[in-house]
């Protein structure tokens, strides 16, 4: 499930210090990303849950929504009360320049 936001939404909790991960593979992740992601994939989400903070807001996306939506049910299951699926990479495009640069 994708979970409604507007591009100032998303900078609000980037504002308030929320964590924007990109659950790609390192080759999509390279091919373009959004400002500020971290590239951790979802394949390997076990290895990096603990490099997240659970008190912090989390912003999940990848290239249609169907991946980060598996890693924000994952992650709210372990804690992450505030995991957000973004859905699709090329859908936030259009706000990354003005509106998720914080």
């Amino acid at each position: 499930m994708i979970d409604p936001m507007s591009c100032d939404q998303a900078r609000a909790l980037l504002a308030r210090g929320a964590q924007l991960v990109d659950v790609r593979s390192p080759a999509e992740h390279a091919a373009g990303a959004l400002p500020g992601a971290k590239n951790l994939p979802v394949e390997a989400i076990y290895q990096w849950v603990n490099q997240l903070d659970p008190k912090k807001p989390l912003l999940l996306y990848c290239r249609s929504g169907a991946r980060s939506g598996a890693a924000r049910n994952f992650l709210r299951s372990m804690g992450f009360h505030e995991a957000y699926n973004l859905g699709a990479y090329h859908q936030w495009l259009g706000c990354a320049e003005t509106a998720l640069a914080v």
